[in-house]
C-alpha cells in the first residue's frame, strides 16, 4: 500500500501547479468518464474516480485502484461596452496606457473585444482501496473550484479586471462502508487550496479625448478545511438513489499588491480577503435496463448566496488611492449571486467485454441575475451553461483507458457599469471546448 500511496503523492505533486478553472467557477470535469457523461456518474462500477463523484460508490471498487485524470479546458468569448458618448478607444493605442478616441457608428457604443483565455488544465489524481467485505478507503487531489478571465490591457474591461485567476484544488480523505445490502454510507475530509491572482487598470483620469489607466497586481494564496458526508441506497438489481453533501469552505486570504498608478505613485504592500465557497447537495439516480446499458440522472443545488462578493482589502497608499478613485479601500466586487441547479443526464453502453460507449449532457443554471445592479462583472463572465459531451472507454481486468470531448454552449451575460469607464457591457458568443483522458490501474 505504501508504494501506491507514494503513487499518488507524486502524481499530486506533479498535476497540481497545473490546475487551472474554466470560464465558470464550478468544475465537474473530475474525469474523463465522467466528462464524457455530463458529470451523471455517481454509481460508476470499479472506477476510483467515486471518491470525487460519489464516495458512497467507493464500495463498488473491487481491492485497489488508483486512476489519473487530465482535462483540457478552452474558453472563449465576445464583449461590447456601451457608454454615454459614441466615441469607441482605440485598443492597440490603449496597450501604452492611454486610449485615443473615434468615432463609432452605433449610438453608445464604445469597445469590442474578446476574452484571452489561455487555455488550462484540470487534474485529478484518486487512490481508493477495499480493506474487507464491508469497508473502503480513498484519498484524491481534484479541482471543484476554478476560473480564468483575460482581456487586453488598457481595454475598459480592464478596469474591472485585466486577468482574473482562480486555482482551486482539493485534498480529500474518505471512509466508506457497506452498512448492509441496501445502505452504503461514507464520510471524508477536505483540505481546500484557493491561488488567487487578480490584475485590473483602474481609470486614473480622462484629459481631453485621453484615458489614462493605471495597473494593480494582488496575488495571494489560502488553505481551509472542509467536509462531506453521502449515501446509497438500492431498491434492487436495477434500481439505486443517491446523495452527496459538501460543505462550504470560507478562506481567509492574505496577499501582497503591488501598482504602477501615474501621477498617484507605484505603491506596494499587504492585501486581505474573506471568500466562502458554497456548500452543494447533489441527489442522483441510476437505473440499468440490462447488462449492457444504463443511464444516470442527477442534479446539484449549489448555495451561490454564500458568494456574496469577492473583496481585497489594502493597506498602505493603495488602500487611500482606490478610496479615492472609485470609493472602496481596495479592490471591491459585489456578487449578488443566487442559489441554483445544474442537471445531468448520462448514458453508459458496453459494446463488448472491453469498449464502453458514454454520453451525456447537462445544464447549469446561472447564479447571476439576469438583470443586475450588481453581481455581473468581467472577473466571471458566464452565464447559463449548457454542456454536451461524449466519450470511449477501455477496460479489462488490470486497468482502464478512457477519452472524452466536450462543447460548452455559454449564455450570455449583462455586466453593469465601472465607475466612469462604461454605463454597461454585455458578454456573447461565448464557448468552451473540452478535452479528457483518465487512465486507472487496478491492483
Amino acid at each position: 500500500m505504501k508504494k501506491h500511496l507514494l503513487a499518488l503523492s507524486a502524481a499530486a505533486v506533479l498535476l497540481a501547479p497545473q490546475a487551472v478553472g474554466a470560464e465558470g467557477f464550478a468544475l465537474n470535469e473530475w474525469s474523463a468518464e465522467g466528462m464524457a457523461m455530463g458529470g451523471a456518474r455517481m454509481f460508476a462500477e470499479n472506477d476510483a474516480a467515486n471518491l470525487a463523484y460519489n464516495p458512497a460508490s467507493m464500495t463498488k471498487v473491487k481491492g485497489e485502484a488508483f486512476k489519473v485524470s487530465a482535462t483540457y479546458l478552452s474558453p472563449h468569448g465576445k464583449y461590447k461596452t456601451y457608454g454615454k458618448n459614441t466615441n469607441v478607444p482605440n485598443t492597440e493605442a490603449a496597450t501604452a496606457g492611454t486610449c485615443p478616441m473615434v468615432p463609432s457608428e452605433n449610438e453608445g457604443f464604445q469597445e469590442s473585444g474578446h476574452n484571452r483565455v489561455h487555455p488550462g488544465w484540470v487534474p485529478g489524481s484518486y487512490y481508493v482501496r477495499q480493506i474487507n467485505d464491508k469497508e473502503w478507503v480513498g484519498m484524491g487531489i481534484w479541482s471543484r473550484f476554478g476560473m480564468v478571465s483575460q482581456f487586453e490591457a488598457g481595454s475598459l474591461p480592464g478596469t474591472n479586471s485585466t486577468s482574473a485567476k482562480l486555482n482551486g484544488l482539493s485534498l480529500g480523505v474518505n471512509y466508506a462502508k457497506k452498512m448492509d445490502k441496501k445502505w452504503t454510507a461514507s464520510l471524508g475530509a477536505e483540505v481546500n487550496y484557493v491561488g488567487l491572482q487578480v490584475d485590473k487598470s483602474p481609470l486614473l483620469a480622462t484629459i481631453g479625448t485621453r484615458d489614462v489607466f493605471g495597473h494593480v497586481h494582488v496575488e495571494g494564496e489560502s488553505y481551509a478545511l472542509g467536509w462531506n458526508a453521502a449515501a446509497n441506497y438500492t431498491f434492487d438489481d436495477k434500481n439505486e438513489i443517491g446523495v452527496v453533501y459538501r460543505s462550504k469552505v470560507k478562506h481567509s486570504m492574505e496577499a501582497d499588491y503591488d501598482a504602477a498608478m501615474g501621477s498617484y505613485g507605484n505603491p506596494v504592500g499587504d492585501a486581505y480577503g474573506v471568500v466562502t465557497l458554497p456548500e452543494s447537495v447533489m441527489i442522483g439516480y441510476n437505473h440499468k435496463f440490462n447488462d449492457k446499458t444504463r443511464v444516470e440522472l442527477n442534479g446539484t443545488w449549489t448555495r451561490w448566496s454564500r458568494y456574496g462578493a469577492l473583496n481585497m482589502y489594502m493597506d498602505g497608499g493603495m488602500g487611500a488611492i482606490m478610496q479615492q478613485l472609485q470609493g472602496t479601500p481596495g479592490s471591491f466586487s459585489e456578487k449578488n449571486w443566487e442559489d441554483g441547479w445544474r442537471y445531468a443526464i448520462g448514458i453508459e453502453h458496453k459494446l463488448s467485454d472491453k469498449y464502453s460507449l458514454l454520453g451525456g449532457i447537462a445544464y447549469d443554471e446561472s447564479a447571476i441575475p439576469e438583470y443586475p445592479e450588481i453581481g455581473a462583472d468581467f472577473m466571471v463572465p458566464t452565464g447559463r451553461r449548457i454542456t454536451y459531451t461524449i466519450g470511449g472507454q477501455y477496460h479489462d481486468k488490470d486497468q482502464t483507458l478512457a477519452l472524452a470531448i466536450g462543447w460548452m454552449d455559454v449564455g450570455d451575460l449583462d455586466i453593469a457599469g465601472q465607475h466612469d469607464a462604461y454605463d454597461h457591457a454585455e458578454m456573447y458568443d461565448s464557448y468552451t471546448k473540452m478535452v479528457s483522458i483518465s487512465y486507472q490501474r487496478n491492483f
